[in-house]
């Protein structure tokens, strides 16, 4: 009987060995130990062993039967591994070259904001970035818009808790933090932390309680600028822009300015521009920008001597912009992360 068992054994390590799939294993399977497999008929046999040997001849059954399984573990585990590899398919080399090595791209609004900081560069204006987290005297107060002002209600939106503490972004007095609806927060700071002459840009991102749809963003970018010197004057303001638009939309490009209001200029312009090599825009003269001469107001909150010097300050929307250059009709194409948008400014 031992020999019955260790001939068993030895069979099924050999047919175990050379299984190479579930199918044939499981058919090895069911060949050793399944109803009708051999090591099965060998125990039905226990009845007609004498009682005196039963004990021993449990004991060999079960080795055979440890060792048997033991064969199954191995050639199941070979056998996943085999399927394993086969789904992730040959061994890459690390060491070689990707075959398909796709280049990641800038997205288009970093693109245009890059374009129009290097314009500006060229000309002798630094950019200045200040944090997206503000206070209400540097966003509003500040710029001539105090908390009963009409123009504060559009853009009055957007607060933090009472007990929000920012370490980096200081205060003038007990207001409140909010996510800045505009970066001429930045023109303020820099003007209290330097002295005139002054030539910066200051470009970043804003939030303004706006409905959401094709022209409009409750999340969006600006760039502003902002030039304090002696005798600066409304023809300065007119020539820097008419240079910028003219680099940035193609020679050719004609601006115009309209009267507006703007609580931290005086006189304060619409500006509007027409190019007849760009896509059509559906008018003439499309509007592109806001800007105007310092608010005595603001010069004096931040300590310039009006008597001396002067200055102008403009603003227009980077989305707006790219919108132009780029021939998008919806402002959301920039905030849904699709590839398919993205990868045609690749």
């Amino acid at each position: 009987m031992e020999d019955e068992l260790n001939n068993i054994v030895e069979s099924a390590k050999q047919k175990v060995a050379a299984v190479t799939s579930r199918a044939g294993f499981e058919t090895v399977k069911a060949e050793i130990t399944g109803p009708n497999g051999a090591l099965t008929k060998v125990m039905k046999n226990m009845g007609s062993i004498a009682k005196e040997d039963r004990p021993t001849f449990g004991k060999l059954i079960n080795q055979a039967k440890t060792t048997i399984q033991g064969f199954y573990d191995d050639a199941l585990g070979a056998i996943e591994q085999a399927e394993l590899a086969a789904r992730i398919g040959p061994a890459i080399d690390p060491s070689l070259p990707s075959p398909n090595d796709p280049l990641g791209s800038q997205h288009p609004l970093t693109k245009v904001r890059e374009e129009i900081c290097s314009i500006f560069k060229q000309i002798g204006f630094t950019v200045t970035e200040g944090t997206e987290v503000e206070t209400e005297y540097y966003c509003f107060d500040a710029l001539n818009t105090p908390a009963d002002h009409p123009a504060r209600d559009l853009q009055d939106t957007f607060y933090l808790p009472s007990d929000a503490q920012f370490g980096n972004v200081s205060k003038k007095a007990d207001e409140r933090y909010l996510l800045r609806t505009h970066t001429s927060s930045v023109q303020i700071r820099t003007m209290l932390k330097e002295k005139p002459p002054l030539r910066i840009i200051s470009p970043g991102r804003c939030f303004r309680r706006d409905t959401v749809d094709a022209t409009h963003s409750a999340n969006f970018h600006q760039i502003e600028g902002l030039y304090i010197d002696e005798d600066v004057t409304v023809r300065d303001l007119k020539a820097v822009l008419d240079y910028f638009f003219e680099r940035l939309l193609g020679k050719g490009t004609t601006t115009r300015f309209r009267p507006h209001f703007f609580p931290y200029t005086e006189p304060s312009f619409e500006v509007d521009f027409s190019s007849s090599h760009l896509a059509k825009l559906g008018s003439d003269w499309v509007e592109i920008a806001g800007c105007g001469m310092v608010e005595p107001a603001v010069l004096e909150s931040v300590g310039v001597d009006q008597e001396k010097h002067s200055g102008f300050a403009f603003g227009m929307g980077i989305e707006r912009i790219a919108m132009i250059l780029y021939g998008i009709d919806d402002i959301r194409y920039f905030y849904q992360n699709d590839a398919r948008f993205l990868s045609q400014f690749a």
